[in-house]
């Protein structure tokens, strides 16, 4: 009896211990592999594993930029992609967007994409890194630069106010729209008719006048090329006006002479007083004020001891503004010289005889400085001018072209 419940206690414990190392083994056995219709079922019903079915999902498409950081964060990080950004304003009911450098240049050669919310997104299509927006109503917009392969981009938006009315004030950022003139066709763009060539008489006088105490001087520009100014104060020439730009006759882009850095700082260290003059084809006032703040931007490292003259002439013809009616150009004249006078410097205009009788509204700008071309000994023109434009065939020694003669005295 004692035999048989012995044997009956080793069989259960044997049986007990058996049960628990069945357990371990079970709990620990090798994972199955998953069938794959099994795994594809579930990655196909749950919506946050879907991704994983779709082969590009990790590709990189085009324009596509990680998470936006700041300069100096993407510095922590090691990312050397360049920063990209965005420089915006308005002049009047526009909008004016740039993709800048670190340096403040354009970056072009990219069809950049800027959303402006509300309006929507707009390309820059001609890749000049420059985005215009018309016709836009007063208010409040804002600006964001979308993703670009490569870059990084700024992480907020711009912020840009529309004007409703126009301000003749100097806009701060025009140093960003002037081309040199290595960057076009001059010969298409520089397409000045001196407006006094065809009012001219066999009277008109080719040196220098004698016998007078009018201030004898000159007006020069590219077309005079490499100027010894040295020597042109030696000849007696007692001052100087100097184109510093145009608006291109048939692109209207800001245009910088590509002399005048060479010729201001040529005839100032040469003791030659100075101003300066821009050849207009503004068709509007905005334009106007645009051409204005190219030349104080310009001449601001620079003294004037002569006025800021907007030159008005034909361009051939073909030129964009050449078929403005009278008061429209008379605008513009008014808001280059009230934007030139905002700035704390005098606005004057130029032209001939014939334009200030004709293409001009003259006694609604006599409250600026007159220069009068008009190649004859005894000038028609009745108005009152303070400079006189008295020839375009001039020799003066120091310059190797013909030049234009100018003079200044009281009482005319």
């Amino acid at each position: 009896m004692e035999k048989r419940v012995r044997n009956l206690a080793i069989f259960g414990v044997s049986t007990v211990l058996l049960f628990m190392l069945f357990l371990v083994w079970y709990a620990n056995r090798p994972a199955k592999k998953p069938d794959p219709v099994t795994t594809e079922q579930t990655e196909t019903d749950d919506p946050y594993r879907a991704f994983l079915k779709d082969e590009t999902f990790f590709d990189k498409e085009p324009g596509y930029s990680e998470t936006i950081v700041t300069e100096t964060e993407a510095g922590e990080r090691g990312d050397t992609r360049e920063q990209l950004y965005l420089e915006a304003g308005s002049v009047l009911k526009d909008i004016r967007i740039m993709v800048t450098d670190a340096e403040g240049y354009p970056v072009k050669g990219h069809a950049f994409y800027v959303n402006v919310d509300p309006l929507g997104d707009f390309k820059d299509l001609d890749r000049d890194g420059q985005i215009y927006i018309p016709d836009v109503e007063a208010g409040d917009y804002y600006a964001e630069l979308k993703p670009v392969d490569g870059y990084r981009v700024p992480s907020e938006p711009m912020r840009i106010s529309v004007k409703d009315q126009l301000e003749y004030s100097v806009i701060e950022d025009i140093s960003l729209y002037i081309h040199s003139e290595d960057e076009v066709n001059v010969t298409q763009e520089d397409t000045r008719i001196a407006a006094a060539a065809e009012d001219a008489d066999a009277t008109e006088h080719t040196g220098r006048w004698e016998g007078t105490d009018a201030v004898f001087g000159i007006d020069v520009s590219a077309y005079q090329k490499d100027i010894d100014w040295q020597k042109v104060a030696a000849a007696g020439v007692e001052f100087a006006i100097i184109r510093c730009g145009y608006r291109g006759s048939t692109i209207g882009g800001l245009i910088e002479d590509s002399k005048f850095k060479q010729n201001i700082e040529g005839a100032t260290a040469a003791g030659i007083p100075v101003g300066v003059y821009f050849f207009t084809q503004a068709v509007n006032e905005v334009e106007a004020v645009e051409e204005a703040s190219m030349v104080v931007m310009l001449c601001r490292d620079y003294r004037l001891d002569y006025p800021v003259f907007i030159d008005v002439e034909g361009a051939g013809g073909k030129g964009r503004a050449d078929g403005l009616d009278k008061y429209t150009r008379t605008n513009v004249v008014k808001a280059f010289c009230e934007t030139i006078e905002s700035a704390g410097l005098s606005g004057g205009v130029y032209s001939g005889r014939w334009w200030y009788n004709n293409n001009l509204v003259d006694d609604e700008l006599q409250d600026y400085v007159h220069w009068l071309a008009e190649y004859r000994a005894n000038p028609l023109y009745t108005g009152k001018f303070s400079i006189w434009q008295y020839s375009s065939g001039g020799n003066v020694d120091g310059i190797n072209t013909r030049v234009d003669l100018d003079l200044i005295w009281d009482g005319r």
